[in-house]
């Protein structure tokens, strides 16, 4: 039974402490729409797309209504492209990018995720096209998301798709820099893909998924800041630890719940619940507020690194308790521009890109929408992404780089995307060329630690 202060509990996080489910994803299968014919190819996807969400807007808005529990957006993510496209014989792939962008705009989702490639061991027929043709597609789309896998610790990284992601990355932002560059908003650079991400814009339907699957993706960071800010004054570490294990528990009972009941209206398998801290820019919404209330001066300052290595560990500890299955990429995000408390230290000078990697080392992804010089050079990109996916290669863990360069635009100065993805200060990035080491190529191996077998 439901006691009355629990009940209470939960109105007061979603009124005045930014309580959400940040989205309801539903997962597509698209391994049956292959085709040598490419418009039959991607009818089929758009055929297929529409079929199986058709209900998913209004359910979520039902579940909304019913139970009082915002759920800011409802998406999709389908089947990597790069794999779709592999029989296709023509090379303009684009045409999958906007089959997949009408079908978002003919069910009102928010995002649709997966225009993607997996070339963490090397490059397939199809993955080519995808990838040279990233720029192009977000250019010329809306609402399509795109990533890349370029390593894993079991294969290493593949060093010739860095080197090339780089550039991709560079020209995604000059091409759409009429619009605050928001095509370079929309594509991750993964290492350790997980085939069940809810969230965008890295969120793909892995090869080992179901035909269609439900995935929740929660959010909450203001409650946790809240519960410490009233009760979390004269504690220790460890009962900090526990405050946010009890408070990360409720918040995913609450994802379970919403993921439990889609599943059931839509007759769709339940997939996983992704219990990530997913902030916003909203005030309060932060995950460099939760840090500054354990006891730090600013956000970046000395300390932050173990600070948010025991949040992203009790929200783990205490979510996984509340989930029948978790997934997904389960932590604390730490995104610059859409979170409030990040851009106030960033501006402040307490927070630079070499602080921020070394979070990403027990954070729960990593560089995230992090805008820097709109002149940096495509193979220092490539080299930011290398540090990046060797710290998640290395520690067994998902890691993942999503730069903006800011055309036009030198350190100090802004980029405002609005909405959701925030406003972002332009941020210094170190000097000293790094072209020769990347331009080597090849496969960076991979560590002792994958032979686990």
């Amino acid at each position: 039974m439901l006691e009355t202060k629990d009940i209470l509990e939960t109105i007061n996080m979603i009124d005045n402490e930014n309580l959400d489910v940040r989205t309801i994803t539903m997962g597509i299968s698209l391994l049956d729409c292959m085709d040598e014919n490419i418009d039959k190819a991607s009818g089929k996807v758009y055929d297929k797309v529409c079929r199986y969400a058709q209900d998913l807007v209004k359910t979520g808005e039902d579940i909304e209504r019913q139970y009082g529990i915002p759920i800011i957006n409802k998406r999709i993510s389908v089947s990597p492209i790069g794999m779709i496209s592999a029989p296709c014989q023509s090379k303009n792939v684009v045409k999958f990018a906007k089959a997949l962008d009408k079908a978002a705009h003919n069910l009102g989702v928010n995002f649709i995720g997966g225009y993607s490639a997996l070339v963490q061991k090397g490059f397939s027929s199809g993955d080519y096209a995808v990838i040279d043709s990233i720029p192009e597609a977000l250019d010329q789309t809306e609402r399509v998301c795109s990533s890349v896998n370029i390593g894993s610790t079991k294969a290493g990284l593949n060093m010739d798709a860095v080197k090339m992601m780089g550039k991709i990355v560079k020209l995604t932002a000059e091409k759409t820099a009429d619009r605050d560059c928001i095509g370079a908003a929309k594509l991750v650079v993964f290492c350790n893909a997980p085939e069940d991400n809810p969230f965008m814009a890295g969120a793909f339907h892995g090869t080992g998924e179901a035909d269609c699957v439900i995935n929740v993706g929660v959010s909450g960071p203001g409650v946790v800041r809240a519960v410490l800010a009233k009760d979390g004054a004269d504690k220790s570490i460890d009962e900090i630890a526990d405050m946010v294990k009890k408070t990360a528990f409720k918040i995913t009972r609450m994802g379970q719940l919403v993921a439990r009941e889609a599943s059931k209206r839509l007759c769709i398998p339940f997939g996983i619940v992704d219990l990530s801290l997913a902030p916003t820019p909203a005030v309060g919404d932060s995950v460099a507020y939760i840090l500054e209330e354990m006891g730090l001066e600013s956000c970046g300052c000395h300390g932050t690194t173990a600070a948010l290595a025991l949040l992203n560990d009790a929200v783990k500890k205490g979510g996984v308790m509340a989930s029948s299955h978790v997934g997904g990429l389960s932590g604390a995000f730490i995104p610059v521009s859409e979170d409030a408390g990040m851009i106030a230290a960033a501006k402040r000078g307490t927070l630079d890109i070499t602080k921020l990697e070394c979070m990403t080392a027990v954070c729960s992804v990593g560089l995230d929408m992090i805008v820097v010089p709109g002149d940096i050079t495509p193979e220092t990109i490539s080299a930011i992404i290398a540090d990046e996916a060797a710290i998640g290669m290395v520690n067994s863990k998902t890691t993942a780089v999503r730069l903006i360069p800011a055309i036009g635009k030198k350190a100090g100065e802004e980029l405002s995307f609005g909405g959701l993805l925030g406003t972002g200060p332009v941020m210094s990035i170190r000097e000293g060329d790094p072209s020769k080491f990347i331009n080597r190529g090849g496969r960076l191996p991979a560590p002792l630690q994958s032979l686990k077998n």
